[in-house]
């Protein structure tokens, strides 16, 4: 090892150096055998590039990819009953499904926000379904009710049964 690179090891070597220099080189070269037609309009190119350059751009504000808000979707708070409109596409139809139930979960943080509803389906097995707040997918949501909660996640309701599962409706003052 040479002692140059012993003291610095990420100076390049000389072989590097050499390398590096030998395309420049190269383009000099090919920048004489160009007709004076062509290297006019690259240099017409390389300025139009420099002036383009020198616009300043508007700074980015927020992630650099954020999907869209949907409209169609109200503010939402645990214990809430709503029917979700989901549009599902079914080879090439297209058709919108319900599903009604209590939002025991909502979640925020950007694209990745979200709420789950669970309802009990038939013979009273219990269904949650997750949906994202930006998606397309959802055509519209209701709220038929709001329930008096103190809890952020409603998760408990997963082990009630009947009429144990049932939420204090919150009255309008």
């Amino acid at each position: 090892m040479p002692a140059a690179q012993a003291e610095n090891p990420e100076a390049p070597t000389a072989e590097a150096q050499a390398a590096a220099e030998q395309p420049e080189a190269e383009a000099a070269e090919r920048a004489g055998d160009e007709p004076e037609a062509v290297a006019e309009a690259r240099s017409e190119e390389e300025a139009a590039g420099a002036a383009e350059e020198a616009i300043p751009q508007p700074a980015a504000k927020g992630p650099p990819l954020e999907a869209p808000i949907n409209p169609n979707i109200p503010d939402l708070r645990p214990g809430d009953t709503v029917s979700v409109h989901v549009r599902i596409r079914e080879g090439d139809r297209e058709r919108v499904q319900e599903f009604r139930g209590t939002v025991i979960r909502i979640r925020r943080g950007g694209n990745s926000a979200s709420f789950t509803v669970r309802r009990i389906a038939s013979h009273g097995i219990g269904v949650e379904r997750t949906f994202l707040f930006r998606s397309p997918r959802i055509d519209k949501v209701e709220i038929h009710r709001r329930a008096h909660v103190r809890r952020a996640r409603l998760y408990y309701l997963r082990d009630r049964v009947g009429k144990k599962a049932r939420l204090k409706e919150k009255r309008e003052a």
